[in-house]
Formats: C-alpha cells, sequence, structure tokens
C-alpha cells in the first residue's frame, strides 16, 4: 500500500491451486488436527470460529503463537490477527492474515490466496514481511501436497 508520500506499509499476497473443492481445503486450516499433520510441527489447538483464540505451536521455530480469529465464513474466507515484532508492525496486536478459498473448475479445484499486511515500510518491517512470504508460500506448498498426496512436505525441512 502507498500513499502520495511514498511507501505507507508493506503487506503481500501468495495463491496457489488445490485440487480439492472449498470445503475441504477450508477445513484444512480450520481444523486443528488436519492443520497439524501438514502445518504447525508442534501442533495446533482450537478450531478457527469468530472470536477464538487458537494456538500454532512451530517447533521448528520459537514455540506456539496464539491466533485471534477476527472472521471465519466457511468455506470462502477466514480473517486472523497474530503477534509480530511490534517494533516491525503497524499495529501493537500484530499482522492481519487473509484467507480466501475460491472455487474453480466447476468446485473441483479451490484458489487459495493469503494476504497479509501491516508492517512498517522499514528494514525491521521487510525482515518480517519476506519471513512470512516466504512461510505462507510453504505453507500453501505443504497443503497442496498433504491434500492431494497425504505428503507432510515439512517434516525435517526447517531442522
Amino acid at each position: 500500500m502507498s500513499t502520495d508520500d511514498g511507501l505507507a506499509e508493506l503487506d503481500f499476497t501468495v495463491f496457489g491451486f488445490i485440487s480439492r473443492p472449498p470445503a475441504e481445503v477450508y477445513e484444512a486450516v480450520a481444523d486443528p488436527a488436519i492443520l497439524s499433520r501438514y502445518f504447525t510441527t508442534g501442533g495446533a489447538a482450537g478450531r478457527i470460529e469468530p472470536g477464538a483464540t487458537v494456538q500454532w505451536d512451530f517447533a521448528d521455530f520459537p514455540g506456539a503463537f496464539p491466533v485471534e480469529i477476527l472472521d471465519a465464513a466457511p468455506p470462502a474466507r477466514i480473517l486472523l490477527r497474530w503477534a509480530g515484532d511490534a517494533s516491525a508492525t503497524l499495529d501493537p496486536r500484530g499482522t492481519e492474515v487473509e484467507f480466501v478459498f475460491r472455487a474453480v473448475d466447476g468446485g473441483a479445484r479451490t484458489e487459495v490466496r493469503i494476504a497479509e499486511r501491516a508492517w512498517h515500510p522499514t528494514p525491521g518491517g521487510a525482515v518480517g514481511a519476506f519471513g512470512n512470504c516466504m512461510g505462507w508460500t510453504g505453507m500453501l506448498a505443504a497443503m497442496k501436497a498433504w491434500l492431494e498426496h497425504g505428503i507432510n512436505l515439512r517434516d525435517g525441512f526447517y531442522r
């Protein structure tokens, strides 16, 4: 996002296509048991529902993260907020992440878009944004491999 004076915020969007219907792909994020199989290497606790705070634990990164669910509209959208480095984010509560699930090919496949926003346009903000961009891209690849082929791509990937 930019203003007339220059860059006001760092944000990004990643996307991919998964050969499963939107309801199944949505559940792969909303259901902690499924999310734990391919993404949260230390496990997930709590179902994604509006107003909930769930926990995502990454054994290959420093511990569990609380994830605040701002909105959830199955099977189309999830909006969440999670903490980041307060010096790098515009909002002291963290960044907002939006998942959008769109049916394609008559509902046989799903386009998944993940957008994250609210970093300062600074070197520290860039480090946070680029790191999370890598993470969400990896999550999409891992979700595709898990849902289409039952393969966990994250197992041993970061350590």
